[in-house]
C-alpha cells in the first residue's frame, strides 16, 4: 500500500471493522510506523495522540484487536482495517465506540457455508459428504433437496419445532450443494426475492411475458 501519511501531518485515519460481522466498532489514526507494527505483529496498533506515543489497542485490557486484513480508500488517505476482537473494543466496555451491540447475523453464515462447499467442489477431499453429493451428480443432488423437502413438510405438519429446524436446515444445506454445482449462489435466490418485492414486480412480470420476454 502507497499510503499518503504526509496529507494530514503524518497520520491517516484507519476505521475499525469486525471481520466477520461488518460493524465499525471504533476509529483509530495511524502513522507509518502504527501500520508497519499492525502488519507485523498482527495485532492493530495506532498512534495515540493524547499521550503521543504507539498505542496497540488491548495491550491494557487484553481487548486486542487481531488483523484480518488493511485495505487504502481510493486517495489512500484513509484505512479500512478489517480485525477480529477479543472483546469490547471501547475503553467504557461497549463492543463498539458507539456503544453499539457487535452481534453476527446468523444469515451471513450462509454465504460462508457456500464458499465452504465451493471449496469442497474444488478439493474433492475423500470420506467427505459433500464431495460424495458432487460425485453423485446433478440429479442425485435434486433428489436430496426433494427428500428433505418432503421431511420438513412432515415435520411442519406433525413434528415439532425443533425437528422442523433441523429438517429445514437439511433442505437448506442441500439446495446450497446444488445452486454450487449449477454455477449459482445463495445471493442468486436473494436477489430474486429482492425483485418480487417491489410492489409492482407481478405487474411487470405479466408485461414481459406479454411482450415475449419471458419464457
Amino acid at each position: 500500500m502507497d499510503i499518503d501519511f504526509k496529507k494530514m501531518g503524518g497520520l491517516v485515519p484507519a476505521i475499525v471493522q469486525d471481520a466477520n460481522t461488518k460493524t465499525v466498532l471504533m476509529l483509530g489514526y495511524m502513522n507509518e510506523e502504527a501500520l508497519q507494527k499492525t502488519i507485523e505483529t498482527k495485532k492493530v496498533t495506532f498512534w495515540s495522540r493524547s499521550r503521543n506515543e504507539l498505542w496497540t489497542k488491548g495491550e491494557t485490557s487484553g481487548n486486542f484487536l487481531n488483523l484480518v486484513d488493511i485495505k487504502s480508500d481510493c486517495d489512500n488517505d484513509a484505512l479500512l482495517v478489517k480485525a477480529i476482537p477479543d472483546g469490547p473494543t471501547c475503553h467504557k466496555g461497549t463492543d463498539t465506540c458507539w456503544a453499539e451491540t457487535n452481534e453476527s447475523n446468523p444469515l451471513l453464515f450462509l454465504s460462508f457455508l457456500q464458499d465452504f462447499i465451493e471449496k469442497r467442489k474444488e478439493e474433492m477431499p475423500e470420506g467427505s459428504y459433500t464431495t460424495s453429493l458432487f460425485k453423485g451428480g446433478v440429479n442425485r443432488m435434486a433428489q436430496k433437496v426433494g427428500e428433505e423437502a418432503l421431511e420438513t413438510v412432515i415435520e411442519a405438519c406433525n413434528g415439532s419445532d425443533e425437528k422442523l429446524v433441523y429438517e429445514g436446515s437439511d433442505m437448506l444445506y442441500h439446495l446450497l450443494v446444488l445452486l454450487t454445482e449449477k454455477g449459482l449462489r445463495i445471493e442468486d435466490l436473494a436477489r430474486e426475492l429482492i425483485k418480487r418485492h417491489d410492489p409492482d414486480w407481478d405487474k411487470k412480470r405479466r408485461t414481459a411475458k406479454a411482450e415475449g420476454k419471458m419464457e
